[in-house]
């Protein structure tokens, strides 16, 4: 008889908020903190919040100026790297009792693990183990966690997201018979994992508004409304889920690519922007060269402010020939800016994209290029990489990062977007 598997996932409660917490003596479930950029305006959006803030009704991605007056609590100002190192903390506690071939790191406070093969060993069930791994965290770093188990890596997730919350222990259990049971009308759908608000909004119109309804509903009318998105959706409906611990560690993405992408600190002009579209793509191919990968295509995605009303800017343009080298990338993406970019629109979140990203080593010249001129622009390159690697980021820079509006310099000390801190 085939072994029924058991999965883990835990995530660490409120995590950024709760460092912070830590690092200042305090019970991260009794202070009342958000992690927030003061030197920002109101409106800047809260990293995270402490879990009594939580408890009080403050959702975790609130803005600032929307936490009532009458509440007092500690602003702290975010430091990534400090997160990060209490992530890379804990994911070595994991590795105490399971080894890294079960373990999937979904983010920097949350991870599955599948355990079946562990319980033996200890001498406990899922639920037990969990509990274990949870305490010793506490225990070892003062960061609360949250854990679900689930017979497979959807239920263990539901059993975190919905159960665990609801549990003094903070850990939920679930198989598909007690997700029936307990779930199948559980509202509101988007609680459950990969379900948005637009998948809501057009269930509704045809009276779905449960897990049971999905589950029971005609399923070629559903193919006919989201397409094989719908085999999914009818899979999770029932609480199955088809993909293990092996197949995530087994996949191998078909397609590369690389992006980076930033919310800019005010409204930007049009020729602003041409200078932020330079800065990213010289920064991207700095990882190009870094990873020795060459892309044959960028896509540029620009947002405007929202009192505009505007639709968002979105194209792609191919490169003569893969390659990593920034000027003619660079050149490229400024003629993509400049072929799909309204003039009169202030823009606000810029995305830009390096498409099909490969080896160096498939790099092919094209008929234009000197392949003696293109070495020497890659060893240039390197020899700055190298330079920025020794003595940091901002150790040498380009006249544009000078620039008013330019964005670089401060980037070089974030991390995400944030303030990697001390």
């Amino acid at each position: 008889m085939k072994k029924e598997r058991q999965y883990v996932c835990i995530d660490l409660k409120s995590f950024y908020a709760s460092v912070e917490c830590v690092e200042r003596g305090l019970d991260p479930m009794t202070t009342n903190l958000v992690v927030a950029d003061a030197e920002r305006t109101e409106k800047t959006i809260c990293l995270a919040v402490s879990p009594s803030m939580k408890a009080r009704g403050i959702p975790g991605r609130c803005r600032v100026f929307e936490i009532p007056k009458d509440i007092r609590y500690i602003m702290a100002t975010p430091r990534m790297q400090r997160y990060i190192d209490y992530s890379v903390k804990i994911y070595d506690i994991y590795l105490r009792y399971i080894s890294k071939e079960d373990i999937h790191v979904y983010s920097i406070d949350e991870v599955f693990m599948d355990v079946t093969d562990y319980l033996s060993l200890y001498r406990m069930n899922a639920r037990e183990l969990a509990a274990k791994i949870m305490n010793d965290i506490r225990a070892s770093t003062g960061i609360p966690a949250a854990a679900g188990v689930g017979t497979n890596l959807y239920l263990a997730k539901i059993a975190l997201d919905i159960i665990a919350k609801r549990s003094k222990d903070f850990i939920g259990v679930l198989d598909e018979e007690s997700y029936c049971s307990l779930l199948w009308r559980h509202r509101p759908l988007t609680d459950f994992w990969r379900i948005g608000e637009g998948t809501v909004r057009r269930l509704a119109r045809v009276g779905i508004t449960t897990m049971e309804q999905i589950a029971l509903a005609d399923e070629r009318a559903l193919y006919k409304m989201f397409g094989v998105d719908a085999e999914l959706l009818i899979d999770h409906a029932w609480g199955r889920e088809t993909v293990t611990m092996a197949d995530i560690k087994a996949y191998r993405p078909k397609v590369h690519s690389i992006s980076n992408g930033q919310v800019l600190p005010r409204d930007y002009g049009y020729e602003e922007g041409i200078l932020i579209v330079k800065e990213m793509a010289d920064v991207l191919c700095q990882e190009l060269l870094e990873k020795r990968l060459v892309t044959d295509s960028i896509t540029l995605h620009v947002s405007y402010m929202g009192y505009s009303g505007k639709k968002s800017a979105h194209g792609t343009i191919g490169l003569p020939a893969a390659t990593d080298l920034s000027g003619r990338i660079m050149e490229s993406a400024v003629v993509l800016y400049h072929r799909i970019v309204d003039g009169q629109t202030p823009i606000r979140r810029v995305s830009l994209t390096y498409n099909h990203v490969e080896p160096e080593m498939y790099c092919q010249y094209d008929i234009f290029s000197s392949p003696a001129q293109v070495e020497k622009e890659r060893r240039l390159q390197r020899a700055v990489l190298d330079i920025k690697h020794r003595f940091g980021k901002n150790a040498v820079l380009r006249g544009m990062d000078f620039e008013d509006g330019a964005t670089t310099r401060e980037r070089n000390h974030q991390i995400g977007g944030h303030r990697s801190g001390a």
